[in-house]
This record gives structure tokens, sequence and C-alpha cells, in this order.
């Protein structure tokens, strides 16, 4: 049973997100049925892969727990830290791990697909990073031509991060990397990316950075 009052995170057409506390345990629940009718499937199936990924995931540090998932709310592991966009990691002893930590969700066959956005990487009390929102995660397990496009965009975003705050730990291949993205990437930005912007920021009220959608009324 809950034993605390929830802290509202994020609360927008997707449904709810809360810090809530059960049985003495602090955890995450995305709350799927609080989502509009119209984008209530959406929701559904993006907390099902995100449900997917954790278990595919599951005891690696820096990954959150998959504590329940019924259809209508998935539970997650609470991790201590602060998102990127506040906490500015300099130490190159972060983005030395943040690559271990990537290594080992493609080892697994697991794609993040959301790296660009500062919020899903975290920074612990003791400098360690860690992720979270597997919402548009690859599962497919598959580690064809399509997966190690996918996997090499996951690293060329955490790399853009380590250029904005610890360029000079930069390595001359990790350089060439971000100087060459992947043509998808380059295609998304050419065409569906300002749609995209649109729908994200005028629908659901996201702005990259922030990391939270406005809370509805």
């Amino acid at each position: 049973m809950d034993t605390a009052q929830p802290i509202l995170l994020k609360a927008d057409e997707l449904g709810r997100i809360e810090i809530i506390e059960r049985d003495g345990m602090r955890m995450i629940r995305r709350d799927v049925a609080a989502a509009r009718w119209w984008a209530r499937l959406f929701a559904r199936r993006a907390a099902a892969r995100e449900a997917r990924a954790l278990i595919r995931l599951a005891a690696i540090d820096g990954v959150p727990a998959l504590l329940g998932w019924d259809g209508r709310e998935l539970l997650r592991g609470y991790i201590v830290g602060a998102p990127m966009q506040q906490a500015q990691p300099r130490q190159r002893g972060y983005y030395r791990d943040a690559l271990r930590l990537l290594a080992q969700l493609h080892r697994r066959g697991i794609v993040h697909n959301d790296l660009a956005k500062e919020p899903n990487w975290l920074v612990r009390a003791d400098g360690s990073p860690a992720l979270v929102d597997f919402q548009i995660a690859w599962t497919r397990g598959r580690r064809g031509r399509l997966f190690r496009l996918l996997a090499r965009e996951d690293l060329r975003h955490l790399l853009k991060h380590k250029r904005t705050y610890c360029a000079a730990a930069l390595s001359a291949r990790q350089r060439a990397i971000l100087e060459t993205p992947a043509l998808h990437s380059r295609l998304w930005r050419a065409t569906g990316k300002r749609l995209y912007k649109l729908i994200a920021r005028r629908v659901f009220g996201y702005w990259d950075n922030e990391g939270q959608g406005r809370v509805r009324d």
C-alpha cells in the first residue's frame, strides 16, 4: 500500500509520472490510466516497451529495476540523482562510466533511442551515470544493420553531451563520430524534426532540455 503522498513529476496527455512510496520502498509510478482517451493506446504501448527494456536490462547498475507492469501502471525503481542539465557533469570519469553503461545496454540488444534529452541521463551522488525513460527503446534484440545504426546514434548523443560539458576529454575518434551523423539522423533533421518539435511542444508541452511536460489541469 502507498504510505506517503505521491510527488508529481509530470502530468500530460500520456498520463502521470509520480514518485511514490509503497511498502516502505520509494519508486516511480507511470500511470497510463490517466492518459487522455485519444493517447491511451500509445501510452500503453510505450509503457509496455519500457517494461520489456527494463526486463532485458535487469541487474545493470545505473538502470532502474522493473517492479511491476499490469497494463495500467508501470512501477520502476527510484534512482537518486540529478538530471544532466542540472548537474552538468564535467568529470572525465562520468563519461567513461557512461560509455560502459551504454555498452552494457547494447550488449543486451537494447538501444535507448532518446539520449539526446539530457533529463534521461542522471548524475548520482557518487558522480556515476544512470539512465531512465526507455519508452521508445529498441527492444527487438536483433543486432542487424539497423540496430548498429541506432546504437551508433546512442553513442553520438552521449558524445554531444560530453562535448557540451567536458569537450577537452573528447578523443580524435569521438570527434570524428560527432562529425558524421548517420544518414537517417541527417534526414530526420532535414525533414521530420521540425514537425516533431511542433507537436511535442504544442500538444504535449515538451521542451527538449527540460525533461517535463506541462502539468495538466
